[in-house]
Order: structure tokens, then C-alpha cells, then sequence
């Protein structure tokens, strides 16, 4: 069983590796930044640090699982980055910082890129996704590959979040027995539990934004279109895109001014170049003084103890100065019709990304289509032990992409979400953003009836293409909450800014403690007590 000692000896372990001054474990990037320019620790020290720490925790420990991958090169490139600094070389404010990617994302390392199934196990391209070289030419530490949902959690309807037959389960560092959510989960877990500064999740409906809430973490869903999906396992080129994971906004805004960027190989990023900024320096902490914001409150899976949180959150936004309206959301009827046009595109889109991907992997991996991972899951029993494949074989069995009924239904989720979703709620009540509770607490992980996950509104943003960023506004019984940031296409830099006021006007992100369940938790455990 997990002792709470071992978390302190962890932290010592880490702060003796991280050479002359002990620096917290969440500490960001631009307090490492100091601390480098201090002389106080360097590019290793803060490397080694964070792989004790993963040593301490990850493996051990509460065993979160949500490293998956090391890379081998990590300590040798923070030489390399130190050497630079020495030299008089910082090539920005993630000069050395160490950061993970997940486990769908393609390194140039040495390690496989698997998104979390056996099959691609063998995985290894040897080819950076223009996302990873843009991180790499920014300074930044590739340490690793997180753990995730196993193929984006687009396998079966019963799948469980944050689980998958290469990793296990990502355990959430707030209460070891509850979800990590989205298939980000370990990007989620691992920068909530210091085991990196930040990291890179990717989302096709919610897996950045759902992990880094349940996880008491920044996540930003960028704009569609913003960061290039190349060498990305993909599930929908309609929806997919990389976003950042960090502590703080700051940290955030930082790892997407450094990945975003036109990519000519994807054909979706053709204005990112001239739509891009500095997203660090466009922060501004007075930026909530006039803005006119849109209140959505869930019309369905609401959680009464997070819209008592979310209740906070507004009264602290209006006294930073920020003019709210309430707005009145999409019905259940039409956000019904939405999510079931998505999910019948979806299908088709995932066969055919799906099947072009495969085709193009090494000889050493075990699928060449989507029919052959079929087959390799139902001969493979540790895929299968939890739930089983049956949107694979529905996706299998979906219609291409010529096909009108397709289109048509692509057409109309798109609509739903955009035109008739928040483009008019942001045109009727005259707001520039939309705010709302990212979801309730994390839920208790049931591999008997799967993953649950309270309410929020991320299917809109996300078939919209629109950007969507949640920041922690506070916690139920020790479970972070967070607050979402909607806002239209390519308000990027606007949505992060009135994040990062809200931020600093509030800082509700709490540490997490790696209790084994929110039954633990003194006040609870006395509680229950009571005679």
C-alpha cells in the first residue's frame, strides 16, 4: 500500500538531484527560468530531478502510470541546452524546461509512438511531428511520453478514461481512486503531480480540457487549425488538434507560442502563421477590467457542488471587473443533435485517418488498417480484459468520405456548434466569451460500467474548431474544478489573457495530496465519525 512518507522522501530525493537551491517540484516555467539564470540549478539538475520524481511516483509510490515513455536523449539534451546558456545562448523562456508529450505524438528518440495499443508498440518513426521540433528549437526538454486513453478513448463506448493496455490506468494525484478523464489523462496527471512543467495533450472533443479540470491543471484547446497534426495518431482531422497542459496559464501560453505555426503538410494550418502572436506577452492580468462575458450554466449532468464553486468564480470575475450576462445555452434537444451527428462523422473520419496512418507505419508494427487492428485486439486477450472494440467495428463498417450522408452529417454538426451554437450566443448577448464549469469532480473509476463524466459544454468548441481554455477555479472535497473560456475562432490570445487574469485575481489551484480516496481525507473520514 502507498505511504504518504514516501512522498517527502520523493521531494527530498528531487531537490537534492536539482543541485544547489531546492526548487518546488511546481514551480514554473519562469521561476526555473530564475533559478537557470541564477546559477541556482541547470537544464540536467531539473531534468534528473523530475525522473527521480517520476521514479518516486509514477512507478512507485501512488503509482499514477502516467509516464509512459522516457526518452533516452533527455539528460543529454539538457547538456546541450546548458552548454548554450553558458555560451550566452537562451533561446526563450523554455530554455531547458523540461516537458512531456503524449504517447500519440511522434519523437525522433528512439521511442515508439503507440497511443497507448500494443500493436504499434514497434512504433518507432524516427520522425519529429513539426509540433516536437518546434518545441526542441524553442529550447524546451522532450523528457517523455504520457500515458493516455487508449486510441483517444474511440474504441468502445464502455471504455475507460485514462486507461490503456500499454500503460494501465492513470491514476488522478487528487484521490488515487478517481478518473484522470479525457484521453490526455496522463498529461493531466503528471504536470498536476510535478513530474514535468508542462506538457502537450491532444483533443478531438474534450481530452485536453476534461483531464486538465480533473487533474487541477491549465489545458488550452487552441483553435482548429492553430498547430499542426502531422505525425499526430489522429481520429478526425475535423476536430483533432495538440493544445498545452501546465500549471499555470504563463506556462501555457508559452508552450503555444512555441507550437504553433503553419505546417504545409497540413492543409488546416494554412493561416496559422499570419493568425499567430506571442501568447506570453499578450497576457495581461487587468484583462477581465471591461470585458463583457456570457454565462452558460449546464442544462443537463450538472453538479450541484461545482456550480456552487462556479458561483465563486463569477463574483470574483466581477470584481476584477468583468460585465457578465447570463446566456441562454443550445437545448438538450439540439446539443443531442449535435453529439450524434459528431459521432456518426467521427466514424467515417477515424477509418479513413486511421487506415492512412496505419499504412505509412513501420514494418515492425502489427497493423496496417483498421481491419487488421481489429483483428489483432481480438486475438491480443490484454486488450479486450476491460471493455471491448465495437466502435472500431462500427467505424469499420461506416461510410467513406464521399459519401453525401457523411457530409451531410459533418455539415450539420458543425452548424450546430458554430453558426447556430456560439456564434449566436456570443452575437445575442453581445459577450466576446463564453464562461461555464468545465464538468464536476472527477468521478470514481467503475471498470465494471466504464468511464462517467458530469456535463460541460466542450463538444461545442470543440466541432467548432473555436478555442476553449479551462483554468482551475477550486475544488469539492479536495477534487480540483475548472472554470472554461469559449471563445470564436482565432481569439486565441484573448481567451488566454482573460484566463490569466482570472488566475491572478483568484490563484485557486491547490496542490494535490495523493490520497487514496476522497474518503481519506481527514475531514471526511471524521465526518463519517460522527455519532
Amino acid at each position: 500500500m502507498f505511504r504518504p512518507h514516501l512522498i517527502a522522501a520523493a521531494l527530498m530525493a528531487s531537490a537534492a538531484v536539482a543541485q544547489a537551491q531546492p526548487l518546488s517540484p511546481y514551480a514554473s516555467a519562469g521561476e526555473l527560468q530564475a533559478a537557470m539564470r541564477a546559477g541556482a540549478v541547470s537544464s540536467e539538475g531539473l531534468v534528473r530531478a523530475d525522473l527521480a520524481r517520476i521514479e518516486a511516483l509514477d512507478r512507485a509510490g501512488p503509482k499514477l502510470n502516467s509516464v509512459l515513455t522516457l526518452n533516452p536523449q533527455a539528460v543529454a539534451d539538457a547538456r546541450r541546452l546548458d552548454a548554450e546558456r553558458r555560451a550566452g545562448r537562451v533561446r526563450g523562456p523554455l530554455h531547458g524546461v523540461p516537458v512531456l508529450i503524449k504517447d500519440n505524438i511522434e519523437s525522433a528518440d528512439g521511442t515508439a509512438t503507440t497511443a497507448g495499443s500494443l500493436a504499434l508498440r514497434a512504433n518507432v518513426t524516427g520522425r519529429d511531428a513539426p509540433l516536437v521540433r518546434r518545441l526542441t528549437d524553442a529550447g524546451a526538454v522532450i523528457l517523455g511520453k504520457t500515458n493516455l486513453s487508449e486510441w483517444a478513448n474511440f474504441r468502445s463506448a464502455r471504455s475507460i478514461s485514462g486507461w490503456s493496455a500499454m500503460g494501465g490506468l492513470v491514476r488522478n494525484p487528487y484521490a488515487l481512486d478517481r478518473s484522470a478523464c479525457g484521453s490526455s489523462a496522463g498529461s493531466g496527471a503528471a504536470v498536476a503531480a510535478g513530474l514535468a512543467t508542462a506538457a502537450v495533450g491532444t483533443e478531438t472533443d474534450g481530452s485536453v480540457t476534461c483531464p486538465a479540470a480533473a487533474n487541477g491543471v491549465v489545458g488550452f484547446k487552441p483553435t482548429l487549425g492553430l498547430v499542426s497534426r502531422t505525425f499526430v495518431v489522429p481520429l478526425s482531422p475535423e476536430q483533432d488538434t495538440p493544445g498545452p497542459m501546465a500549471r499555470t496559464v504563463a506556462d501555457a501560453a508559452a508552450l503555444l507560442t512555441a507550437i504553433a505555426g503553419s505546417d504545409p503538410a497540413d492543409p488546416a494550418t494554412r493561416e496559422a502563421d499570419a493568425r499567430k502572436t506571442d501568447y506570453l506577452a499578450a497576457l495581461d492580468a487587468r484583462a477581465l477590467r471591461g470585458a463583457r462575458i456570457g454565462v452558460l450554466r449546464m442544462n443537463a449532468d450538472r453538479s450541484p457542488p461545482a456550480d456552487a464553486v462556479f458561483e465563486t468564480a463569477l463574483a470574483a470575475l466581477r470584481r476584477a471587473g468583468a460585465v457578465l450576462t447570463e446566456v441562454k445555452g443550445p437545448s438538450e434537444a439540439q446539443m443531442r443533435e449535435m453529439s450524434d451527428a459528431e459521432g456518426d462523422a467521427l466514424l467515417s473520419e477515424f477509418r479513413a485517418a486511421m487506415d492512412a496512418y496505419l499504412a505509412a507505419t513501420p514494418p515492425a508494427a502489427q497493423a496496417r488498417s483498421l481491419d487488421d487492428l481489429i483483428a489483432f485486439n481480438a486475438r491480443e486477450p490484454a486488450e479486450t480484459a476491460l471493455f471491448g472494440q465495437e466502435t472500431f467495428e462500427r467505424a469499420a463498417r461506416s461510410p467513406p468520405l464521399t459519401d453525401p450522408g457523411y457530409r451531410a452529417r459533418r455539415a450539420t454538426a458543425r452548424r450546430l456548434a458554430g453558426p447556430d451554437g456560439l456564434d449566436r450566443m456570443l452575437r445575442d448577448a453581445n459577450v466576446e466569451v463564453l464562461v461555464g464549469p468545465s464538468g464536476g469532480p472527477a468521478s470514481v473509476v467503475d471498470p465494471v460500467n466504464g468511464s462517467r463524466a458530469t456535463g460541460s459544454y466542450a463538444g461545442l468548441p470543440a466541432i467548432a474548431g473555436y478555442p476553449h481554455l479551462t483554468v482551475p477555479m477550486g475544488a469539492v472535497a479536495g477534487l480540483p474544478v475548472g472554470l472554461s473560456i469559449i471563445g470564436p475562432a482565432w481569439s486565441d490570445a484573448r481567451v488566454l489573457s482573460l484566463g490569466y487574469a482570472f488566475e491572478q485575481a483568484t490563484h485557486a489551484r491547490i496542490a494535490p495530496q495523493f490520497v487514496t480516496s476522497v474518503n481519506a481525507r481527514p475531514e471526511i473520514a471524521r465526518a463519517y465519525d460522527v455519532h
